[in-house]
């Protein structure tokens, strides 16, 4: 039956066509050059993907060998682990701890500790403690980071590959990540980094196969990649929060996507409105909804692992406290009751409200001039100056009653006997905020009556609310000017004797206006109060735990603002003008100091010019009707290489809007899509044909056009191109090695360095140690 039909390009069609020729011995009839010329595409396929299998499987092994050679050294504890080896120690121990990052790497971490039975008992607490006298599976720790980091290797070349990029090219944008010094460096130790940038290459992976299925929509596969896609990105924003960029790479690919769908006049033929709303909902279920069911899963885990108190209890509202078991805190607090002598502490820097009876100057150093009321300020050790006494505001009757919440009161300072003031004078580091002073019990209740009423505004507190020692977080608001009370760090000058300022704040709501009362001295040890019920542990709603740990992390992130030696500009990423140093040896002269290759480095970001360039002369040639371009080229080098510069610049330009310390790691997944952009750039310098394209928009596997006749000429013209991008491969691959070999002893740490080879790696802004 199938040899009855006539299709276009068929034995019967062509028979009369050939004898209408001249027909000369020994040369073969069409159909017969056409089936050879399949053949040869079918075996260039098959060559290819066997040259892309051999090179993807010497690449996987070479990164493994790379990010595990010497993972031992050093035996002590460097840079961050003193954080993250840290938390992984806390989960076994399942004691509460605070990070500001989300929880995914950190399970991991905990998960291959347990896996190894390490027990949780040493804390990392200080750079250069020995592993091996604290007796720490720290190889099995790093172990996990290198097999992340050499599998993100792995995932490079196949982006490229999926892409449909030619071997050079693969190998080039894996090669300058396998031989990469900053990359090697971050997934050598116990750090978040590895897991981060795995995540983000397979977003970019995934994607990529889910979109080359665009015209199997709804298909299993398609849901597949949909789904891992939006697993990708729930890993990388549960890893750490800058994974946020991911979602906005992918994002802006579906926007794109999606607005092509609407097309009336699209290849694949126009689809329906109710079809489009079902493209719609897919992604946002693939992308939205089940990466934040992930996310908050891990939060999840976290909660229910981390179940006793620990240090990480005084982040966290009273209220939470009381969901952990062993909070010694809870445990001892007390109700406050009226003519209580107590100790206030600020939640933040921990420093008691004090007085003393030294006054402020007269005049401050900008020449504004002070109250010279006697001093009130922060002191971070606790002594009698630090007693309080809280007094009703009528009469003695209130003896014995308890604090509560809205209540006002005055504070009496006991060992000078003044009473707690504060008025519209500035205060001595914010003219905007007002002077905290003490005034004499006869003023106190004279003419300065209002002025020394405060409000005890218990934190999320209820109407006619206990006010408690310990768990009773609360703010002190100045009842007549509703100022609230607020310290911070920075030290006054020597007639301060270099304690913290205390001032009113008029923004009443930010966390750094709270307090809490540390103990009741002079309690009796007969007060009613000491026999109290056996605590138990209460529950509260999962979303109420998660939505109070959200606000803390976002709040604490906000505030690393401070100096850090090593930290560095977004403007110096893309030259590596300068790293980090994360541990050194006097007695060796050894040293690990975190720095990227900058052979590949350079490369790439030079191509990430080069490539903004091209795109910019050919919308100038377009404009003036200068074609330039095939229609294959230009595809891939917008829709392809395009969406790598799209990953570069979504996960770099962000951080110029961020007021936190920054440094260099923040830019290795920057860094991985310039290396996916030089690979791509390789391909389009020398025009190298990819050996297996996906069915072009709006085609079908198979109904692509059959190879040309003179299928000579152009295997001649490939072969060519081929092999110029050979040379250009090679050319970069051992330039390559050669940074990353000259880099190598401030990568893995050994061996030690002279001065004068110390010198000769001071490029830029490398400050190394030893270098003289």
């Amino acid at each position: 039956m199938a040899r009855s039909q006539t299709p276009q390009g068929s034995v019967r069609q062509r028979t009369p066509a050939a004898k209408k020729g001249s027909e000369s011995p020994g040369v073969a009839p069409e159909y017969e050059l056409d089936k050879l010329a399949k053949f040869a595409m079918q075996k260039n396929v098959a060559d290819g993907e066997r040259e892309h299998k051999v090179a993807l499987g010497l690449i996987t092994i070479l990164a493994f060998v790379t990010r595990f050679w010497g993972i031992s050294h050093p035996n002590e504890v460097v840079f961050d682990e003193v954080h993250f080896g840290k938390f992984a120690s806390y989960y076994i121990e399942r004691t509460y701890f605070f990070d500001v990052h989300p929880p995914f790497a950190k399970l991991l971490f905990a998960f291959m500790g347990w896996l190894v039975g390490y027990d949780g008992h040493f804390h990392f607490d200080n750079i250069g403690d020995s592993y091996i006298d604290n007796k720490i599976p720290y190889v099995a720790f790093r172990a996990l980071p290198a097999i992340l980091g050499a599998l993100t290797v792995s995932v490079t070349y196949l982006i490229m590959w999926e892409s449909g990029y030619s071997v050079p090219a693969c190998i080039v944008a894996a090669g300058l990540i396998l031989l990469d010094n900053a990359h090697i460096g971050q997934t050598r130790l116990i750090l978040l980094d590895a897991t981060l940038v795995l995540a983000m290459a397979c977003s970019l992976l995934f994607y990529i196969k889910f979109y080359k299925l665009r015209h199997q929509p709804f298909s299993r596969k398609w849901w597949k990649w949909l789904v891992l896609t939006g697993f990708a990105l729930s890993c990388d924003i549960s890893t750490k929060y800058v994974g946020l960029f991911a979602f906005v790479t992918i994002g802006s690919a579906v926007i794109i996507d999606l607005w092509e769908l609407l097309d009336i006049k699209r290849p694949a033929g126009v689809i329906s409105l109710p079809e489009f709303g079902k493209h719609f909902a897919a992604r946002a279920i693939g992308l939205i909804v089940l990466p934040f069911m992930f996310y908050l899963f891990w939060f999840q885990v976290h909660f229910a692992i981390l179940s006793r108190s620990g240090p990480g209890d005084d982040f966290m509202s009273p209220e939470f406290q009381e969901t952990l078991s062993d909070n010694v805190m809870l445990a001892n607090s007390m109700t406050v009751q009226y003519y209580d002598a107590i100790t206030i502490r600020h939640k933040e820097t921990k420093t008691y409200l004090h007085s003393h009876e030294d006054t402020y100057p007269l005049r401050y150093d900008d020449g504004r001039v002070s109250s010279q009321g006697q001093q009130v300020t922060g002191y971070p050790h606790n002594d009698t100056n630090n007693y309080w006494q809280v007094l009703p505001l009528d009469d003695d009757k209130q003896r014995g009653r308890d604090v509560r919440n809205r209540d006002l009161v005055r504070l009496r300072h006991i060992v000078t006997d003044k009473i707690l003031l504060s008025h519209d004078v500035a205060s001595p580091y914010y003219p905007t905020n007002q002077e905290f002073t003490c005034v004499s019990v006869e003023e106190a209740y004279d003419s300065r009556a209002n002025d020394t009423i405060f409000e005890i505004r218990i934190e999320n507190g209820k109407t006619n609310q206990e006010f408690k020692s310990i768990s009773g977080h609360f703010k002190l608001i100045h009842n007549p000017s509703k100022v609230a009370m607020w310290t911070h760090t920075k030290p006054l000058p020597a007639w301060g004797h270099a304690q913290q300022e205390i001032n009113g704040n008029k923004n009443i709501a930010p966390s750094s206006n709270v307090w809490f009362v540390e103990d009741i001295p002079t309690m009796p040890a007969d007060d009613a109060r000491h026999h109290k019920e056996e605590r138990k542990v209460k529950s509260l709603p999962f979303l109420l735990k998660w939505f109070e740990l959200q606000r803390a992390m976002f709040y604490h992130n906000n505030k690393l603002t401070s100096d850090h030696p090593y930290a560095s500009h977004p403007y110096q990423w893309p030259f590596l003008l300068r790293g980090v140093s994360f541990w050194t040896q006097n007695d060796t002269r050894q040293q690990i100091y975190f720095i990227g290759n900058p052979v590949g480095w350079w490369l790439a970001s030079s191509l990430l010019a080069v490539f903004a360039g091209i795109i910019i002369a050919d919308q100038i040639s377009l404009k003036r009707g200068i074609d330039a371009l095939d229609h294959r080229t230009r595809s891939r080098l917008y829709n392809s290489t395009g969406f790598f510069w799209l990953a570069w610049a979504t996960h770099y330009f962000p951080f110029f809007l961020m007021g936190r310390q920054l440094f260099l790691h923040h830019y290795l997944p920057s860094h991985l899509a310039s290396c996916l952009v030089a690979g791509g750039l390789v391909e389009f310098v020398f025009n190298a044909e990819p050996v297996d394209e996906a069915p072009p928009a709006g085609g079908k596997k198979g109904s692509a056009a059959r190879p040309k006749r003179h299928i000579t000429a152009r295997e001649r013209f490939a072969g060519q191109s081929m092999m110029g991008a050979w040379i250009a491969c090679l050319v970069i691959m051992i330039v390559a090695v050669a940074g990353w070999y000259f880099f190598l002893p401030l990568t893995y740490g050994y061996p030690g360095l002279s001065v004068e080879q110390i010198q000769r790696r001071k490029w830029l802004g490398f400050d190394l140690h030893f270098a003289k």
